[in-house]
């Protein structure tokens, strides 16, 4: 049969809420049909030429935000901090690793999240969990987690004004390089890591001087002013995409896009071979992401891989490993290896956030920072061993001072949890960890180029 958007709704489907009245559903997903598209054609092949670049060794993705987004949460402040974040992270990686960064934020649409159980009970009270601002309220009360459609147009209309603002951003002159001392969030600027960017930071005026005197200044060369900058989500609610799959109509594309993001992937809790996600992802022509954790089965990868992208486009799959940082050694080879045999032009990313959640004596779900660092240099060993390229990585950040994550520069103890503890789910980095991770990172790029350079230099 042909694929169509619509053509996901015949498969089985798990992680999706039960909306009480159907009929309400229908309207909102017939109102979301008629709303422009979010994303166009032209930027999503923009994105899956740079991810191509990634699969090819040549440049580094850099995919991070909030755990899930929320309507209370939600203003300029906080998407100017956050994105504050990922100039600073990219920065300091494309000096470190000498390649060009491709900036994807979990922004502008990442309201749902899966759950492990579809009930949960507090003081003796069973009701429906939280499944994100996306289907129903965080608050523990009846009415609040009953699943309402209507939440859908709000993410939507939130949606909107996010991305209207992160391309305000990006074309608008806060990532111009002149400005790189000015990415810096106040409540970091002594940690040793702040120390070592503004470092950095001085070299780069260094060479912004040196390229002016040449002739080349943000009005003459645009990646010194600007940066592109791509949205990504969990495409978990399948009605929601399905109301935002478009045919393109302004360039020669003539396959169908979900305008909700510019890339979306598939959670290791749906990415069943003959399950509904996996059926509307492999017909979509936007980049996807498929998270891999400890479960996944050589067997099903191959298989995953063959129908998600049959044609072996670069770019347009990404396997995101989600090991844990004990597991990563044991668990990531096989699926390496066994990838690298089936020859899958593929970007390899690391998930180092979400096999390693603990609950803090405090009671708070936290992540120590030591552990995603640890997985983090389990990915790149692995790699190296392996002689492929460690691609990218994939984490939950926030430019808030938030306290959420144990350890790392800013020196969160479990004492301290409480303080500024606001997400809305997962734990995430704050700017200070988010920073030290990208420097981690630029230090294993820089020692994996050298060593390439020495075998060659040797040969």
């Amino acid at each position: 049969m042909t694929w169509q958007p619509n053509s996901w709704r015949d498969y089985p489907i798990i992680q999706v809420p039960e909306y009480p009245d159907q009929s309400k559903v229908t309207e909102v997903e017939e109102t979301l049909g008629k709303k422009p598209p979010l994303v166009f054609a032209g930027e999503v092949q923009n994105l899956r030429d740079q991810l191509g670049a990634v699969a090819k060794g040549e440049a580094f993705l850099l995919q991070g935000g909030d755990c899930a987004e929320s309507f209370a949460e939600f203003s300029a402040d906080n998407i100017r901090d956050s994105f504050k974040v990922f100039l600073q992270m990219a920065v300091v990686l494309t000096f470190g690793a000498s390649l060009p960064v491709v900036k994807v934020g979990r922004m502008a649409g990442q309201f749902a999240k899966p759950r492990s159980a579809s009930t949960e009970v507090v003081g003796g009270i069973e009701l429906p969990s939280y499944r994100g601002d996306m289907v129903n309220g965080i608050e523990f009360e009846k009415d609040a987690r009953i699943p309402d459609p209507e939440r859908l147009l709000k993410v939507y209309e939130q949606s909107a004004s996010t991305l209207n603002l992160l391309r305000a951003f990006a074309q608008g002159g806060m990532a111009d390089l002149h400005k790189v001392h000015s990415w810096t969030t106040g409540y970091i600027t002594d940690t040793v890591q702040a120390e070592r960017y503004e470092e950095l930071a001085a070299r780069i005026d260094e060479c912004l001087a040196f390229m002016q005197a040449c002739g080349l200044t943000a009005n003459t060369a645009s990646p010194i002013g600007e940066t592109d900058f791509f949205t990504s989500h969990e495409a978990l609610l399948l009605n929601y995409e399905e109301s935002l799959t478009r045919r393109d109509t302004i360039t020669d594309a003539k396959g169908w896009f979900t305008t909700s993001a510019h890339m979306v992937w598939i959670g290791d809790r749906t990415r069943q071979i003959d399950g509904a996600h996996v059926e509307y992802m492999s017909g979509i022509d936007n980049p996807i992401g498929l998270k891999c954790g400890p479960s996944m089965d050589i067997d099903d990868l191959r298989r995953l891989i063959d129908k998600l992208n049959p044609e072996n486009i670069p770019g347009r799959l990404t396997l995101i490993s989600r090991m844990g940082a004990d597991q990563v050694l044991e668990k990531l080879p096989p699926l390496v290896k066994a990838v690298k045999e089936h020859g899958s032009s593929v970007v390899w990313c690391s998930d180092p956030m979400h096999g390693n959640t603990v609950k803090a004596s405090t009671g708070y779900k936290t992540r120590r920072v030591d552990d995603v660092m640890k997985e983090v240099a389990g990915f790149f060993e692995v790699h190296d061993a392996h002689g492929t390229y460690p691609g990218g990585v994939h984490f939950e950040m926030t430019g808030q001072n938030v306290t959420e994550c144990l350890g790392g520069v800013s020196e969160v103890t479990e004492a301290r949890l409480g303080d500024r503890y606001h997400t809305h789910c997962d734990p995430r980095l704050n700017a200070s960890q988010s920073l030290e991770l990208s420097f981690l990172i630029a230090d294993l790029m820089k020692k994996r180029r050298d060593g390439q350079l020495q075998q060659k230099k040797a040969s």
